[in-house]
């Protein structure tokens, strides 16, 4: 009877587990709802591809204001990049009314502090366990707040990604709250009139992981000329945060090149880990160049 009741119970479990296993439809959206650690009540969505690579890459796609992982799923390429290049998608979906990020407080802005930036990361965490992937291949992109919590993201977590892609937004901890609100408006940096020096900016992103000495992603910045919702100045500031994390000369760049990468946006490269494209004419936000990302993601 013991033994029966043994193998009943292991049955059970392993009908659970394929059952885990089976949540995650490839091809499909999917919710998961259980990844370990959960400081916050941002959701978990994955996309895992019916071509998936036998050590798959990982890439963090978030959403912006009003957006939710539906919709950035929806509007953006990265599940059918995906489908092309073997690698998951992970859509954040925001907990907060209005459904920003929280960029603005203590914890989001701290590596392991218990803000929305650690329940991503989690998500991270689970997916490269769960699926075998390639830990030296994760990125991170977003559009508006979800290109603030790339910022982020890249600051707080440099040792997850490899790369990050940021879509329209502002640099990392110029939302802060001076209250320690979460989720809070900063409206003097949204109006591009928090700034500093290069040195100033990266002390903002050492100071997210303090002791952390180790590599952090190569960056790619992406902002508007005619943006009013996250005014134009916010990319010279953005640039300034990147050169002077890396030790770039803001002031010198190594190359600056009209019509890329294409007419009207100007790409200016401070180093081999940073690199800016200003939209001439464009608002809020710039259109995702897909194609674009892949390559600077290297998997095209």
């Amino acid at each position: 009877m013991r033994l029966l009741t043994l193998l009943t119970s292991y049955l059970s479990f392993a009908a659970a587990a394929t059952i885990g296993k089976r949540a995650v439809t490839p091809g499909a959206l999917t919710q998961v709802t259980s990844f370990g650690k959960q400081p916050t009540a941002a959701a978990f969505y994955i996309y895992v591809p019916k071509k998936l690579a036998a050590t798959p890459g990982v890439i963090v796609a978030i959403h912006f204001c009003t957006g939710t992982a539906q919709a950035y799923y929806s509007g953006s390429p990265y599940h059918t990049l995906a489908e092309q290049y073997g690698f998951i998608v992970i859509y954040p979906s925001s907990p907060h009314s209005g459904t920003c990020w929280d960029v603005s407080s203590k914890q989001t802005l701290s590596h392991e502090g218990g803000g929305d930036s650690n329940t991503i990361a989690n998500m991270v965490k689970w997916t490269i366990t769960e699926y075998k992937a390639d830990a030296s291949k994760v990125f991170v992109t977003g559009s508006s707040s979800g290109a603030m919590m790339t910022n982020v993201m890249a600051a707080t977590y440099p040792d997850l990604f490899k790369a990050a892609i940021v879509y329209s937004g502002v640099g990392a901890g110029c939302f802060v709250s001076s209250s320690g609100a979460i989720d809070a408006w900063n409206s003097t940096c949204a109006n591009g009139q928090s700034s500093a020096t290069p040195a100033a900016w990266a002390k903002v992103v050492t100071n997210m992981y303090p002791g952390y000495s180790g590599s952090r992603p190569k960056m790619q910045v992406y902002h508007g000329s005619a943006d009013t919702t996250l005014r134009p100045q916010n990319y010279a500031e953005t640039m300034k945060q990147w050169a002077g994390v890396f030790g770039y000369n803001y002031n010198k760049p190594e190359s600056t090149k009209a019509s890329d990468p294409q007419s009207g946006y100007t790409r200016t490269v401070y180093g081999p880990s940073v690199q800016g494209i200003y939209a001439q004419g464009v608002g809020h936000t710039v259109p995702i160049r897909g194609a674009d990302d892949m390559k600077f993601f290297g998997f095209a």
